[in-house]
């Protein structure tokens, strides 16, 4: 750093001073002072380099290098606006500082002064266009300002000029990974390792890139080095925590998730993520309190938790609302151009887009296939953008062959994607997604369709950017419109497709085999473990004591949660042995046969059966529900009105268990139901693909002719087709 030659002054004050108590006149060195200012700066003892800095420009206040380091220490103890201030007094000196523009820049986006920032870097660079820290920080900028582009240019013009800058390729592997970018991405965290192998950050951003990239063991391993170098790193805990989640090792993910709150993690989502590993174990151990602070975290304007696991919880719509557009505006917030801009389309056709990562054996696509299969060709031209992995399955091969155009984007960035659907010209975008597993939310944040519609994958608001949210009045009654911020269609049967194709083994296995006892009553629920809480279990638990020889039928994939319902179920006076769970089948068809041997299925509250409803009454079996407020939990009552049995929607918890118990004693009353479930399983709405498909075609074109009229989206009803 350059600095003035020493000067010499004297103050006649001291001077004076020193020579009233018999001391000789000292002379101050400038050069030395500065000096020793500078090394406590370096040194990081920054009060005593500021103490220096001030006594020299109390000697010489136009002394532009303690000026301006007097602003950087400023800036590195958080005095911000202080820093700009004093940085500028020292630039009025000298304009041509390239390290004085620089700092005033960071100071600046310290601040959150994003474009005086970038100002003042470019101020940086026109003085010397070669300077890579400069460009780095530049980069930065870019990025937060979401410039993607330029900022990915200025991150490679710095390592143009120093290939070895680990920062930037550690910076430039996280817009990458922004981008979807995973492989160029992962390329840039090597390098950085290659260069600098204990890097925390680059380490813990490659787990998450592996991850990304379903490389889950390398991932694993990623996070390992990263907690085994840094053993209170919480951010690495957090994302080890998650990836053990999706691993469905639960436990070890809730003690990563304990590690990293002791740790005092800053992460967003963490507490709600935590909450979540527990629900799948059901480990209940303050459930209220934790769901509590979680809610109140969200309506406070915290992002304490990802919208998923949020509908599990007593949240209400309006909070679920809540909770969905803050996620949006951390995750995906957009100040781009869009890619449709007002264009009119001139097809023959009606152009539609179903965008899935689920194109294979998948719940969805077991739903949804026969739909594909019956759209109005000479109407509608479809199109398949596969987001998610070929498996190379039965349902894989079927979807192939049920689009115009199947086409697998799976190894496309979500800007790419993006690209395509507008190159497509699509003129309706379905989100089969949503905020699940496998989503890509960026593509549709790019605006690449007129008319972008969220369906059937997430029973909720995704809070910005989709048009329309295909529901039915039950799901979403009038009432609760407010609460999405999508215009809402309501279909006039029920919001959800059906296949009518879908196979059942012809062999049904005997209670014997599948371990039911032969005459007992048998209750079951196969909704996934995080959906059962206590206040739905303490019934079951009741109706298992109140009738003689049942048993509830569970699903069983997930040891913990099978050892801590057994304890819950002893608890409360009921042996363990009368919860019987069932293995995962390979095959849907098996598992749909097998359910012919219960005899009630008991959904759970918060959270209700949606496909699991539906394949339970494709099977036969009746479905009794309590149906909420949220169209989560408002999802099997609609599939009941559908097919015909309103009586087994409840609408209060006594009510609930006071039906259960009925049908549990009146085997005739039961009998009755099931076989006119088996009638109406034909006769009504429910499996009737074609008459859905029918409704649906309506609401696209709906949408469509709203579109191209110029006029903005609107809730409305499609009138039923007979």
């Amino acid at each position: 750093m350059k600095h003035k030659s020493s000067l010499r002054s004297r103050r006649p004050s001291e001077a004076q001073s020193a020579q009233q108590h018999g001391r000789s006149v000292a002379y101050f060195d400038l050069a030395a002072s500065f000096n020793e200012a500078m090394a406590l700066h370096r040194g990081g003892r920054l009060v005593e380099a500021e103490i220096g800095y001030r006594r020299i420009l109390e000697h010489q206040p136009d002394h532009f290098d303690s000026l301006h380091l007097l602003g950087v220490v400023h800036h590195q103890r958080g005095q911000h606006a202080a820093a700009v201030a004093q940085i500028d007094a020292a630039l009025r000196l000298n304009p041509n500082s390239v390290s004085a523009h620089s700092n005033r820049g960071s100071a600046l986006q310290a601040l959150g002064h994003l474009e005086e920032a970038l100002a003042s870097y470019g101020r940086a660079l026109a003085l010397r266009p070669d300077h890579p820290e400069v460009l780095f920080n530049r980069g930065n900028v870019l990025q937060s300002l979401m410039r993607p582009g330029e900022a990915l240019a200025s991150f490679d013009q710095a390592l143009a000029l120093r290939p070895d800058y680990v920062d930037a390729l550690v910076n430039r592997g996280g817009l990458l990974q922004e981008l979807d970018r995973l492989p160029e991405a992962l390329a840039s965290y090597d390098q950085a390792l290659s260069l600098r192998p204990g890097h925390l950050q680059a380490l813990n951003n490659r787990g998450a890139t592996l991850k990304g990239l379903s490389r889950l063991d390398e991932a694993m391993a990623s996070y390992d080095r990263a907690i085994a170098l840094k053993s209170d790193y919480a951010e690495a805990f957090y994302n080890r925590a998650i990836l053990l989640r999706e691993l469905k090792r639960f436990d070890e993910a809730i003690a990563d998730h304990d590690r990293a709150i002791a740790l005092k993690c800053g992460q967003k989502y963490l507490r709600g993520s935590r909450l979540h590993a527990k629900m799948h174990i059901c480990d209940w151990a303050s459930l209220d309190a934790d769901a509590a602070e979680v809610i109140a975290a969200v309506n406070d304007g915290i992002p304490a938790s990802l919208p998923f696991p949020f509908l599990a919880i007593p949240s209400s719509a309006a909070e679920q609302r809540r909770c969905a557009e803050l996620y949006v505006a951390d995750k995906y917030p957009f100040a781009g151009t869009p890619l449709w801009r007002g264009e009119r389309y001139t097809h023959d056709r009606i152009r539609i887009a179903y965008l899935s990562a689920d194109f294979n054996d998948h719940a969805v696509a077991h739903l949804t296939a026969g739909l594909f299969e019956s759209h109005d060709r000479s109407r509608f031209e479809t199109v398949a953008i596969s987001l998610g992995e070929d498996r190379r399955d039965c349902m894989r091969e079927r979807l192939s062959g049920a689009f115009d155009r199947f086409l697998d984007v799976e190894a496309m960035s979500a800007q790419r994607i993006a690209a395509l659907v507008r190159e497509l010209e699509i003129d309706i975008a379905i989100d089969l997604n949503g905020f699940t597993k496998g989503a890509r939310s960026n593509i549709f944040v790019r605006r690449p369709a007129p008319v972008q519609v969220s369906y059937l994958g997430y029973p909720g608001t995704l809070g910005a950017y989709w048009d329309y949210i295909i529901a039915d009045r039950f799901v979403i009654p009038e009432a609760s419109r407010e609460h999405y911020a999508e215009q809402v269609v309501h279909l006039p049967d029920c919001f959800m497709v059906n296949d009518d194709k879908r196979s059942i083994s012809a062999h049904t296995p005997s209670r014997q085999e599948v371990g039911l006892p032969e005459h007992g009553f048998v209750f079951c629920c196969f909704n996934n473990s995080f959906k059962i809480t206590p206040d739905v279990f303490d019934i079951w638990m009741r109706l298992l004591r109140d009738i003689e020889g049942s048993v509830l039928w569970l699903s069983g994939g997930n040891a913990s949660a099978v050892t801590n319902l057994c304890r819950a179920a002893t608890a409360r006076g009921v042996a363990p042995e009368r919860l019987v769970f069932a293995p995962k089948l390979p095959s849907l068809a098996d598992h749909l046969a097998r359910q012919r041997l219960a005899d009630l299925f008991l959904d759970t509250f918060l959270y209700n059966a949606h496909t699991t409803a539906s394949d339970a009454l494709w099977a036969g079996l009746p479905v009794l529900t309590c149906a909420g407020t949220t169209f989560a939990n408002r999802g099997a009552g609609s599939l009941l009105h559908a097919v015909g049995l309103p009586e087994l929607v409840t609408h209060c918890r006594t009510d609930y268990e006071g039906r259960a118990l009925q049908l549990a004693r009146d085997r005739a009353q039961l009998a009755a139901i099931r076989e006119k479930l088996a009638r109406n399983r034909n006769t009504h709405p429910l499996y009737d693909t074609r008459r859905f498909t029918r409704h649906i075609e309506a609401a696209y074109t709906a949408m469509w002719e709203r579109s191209q009229r110029g006029e903005a989206p609107a809730s409305f009803a499609v009138a039923a087709i007979d």
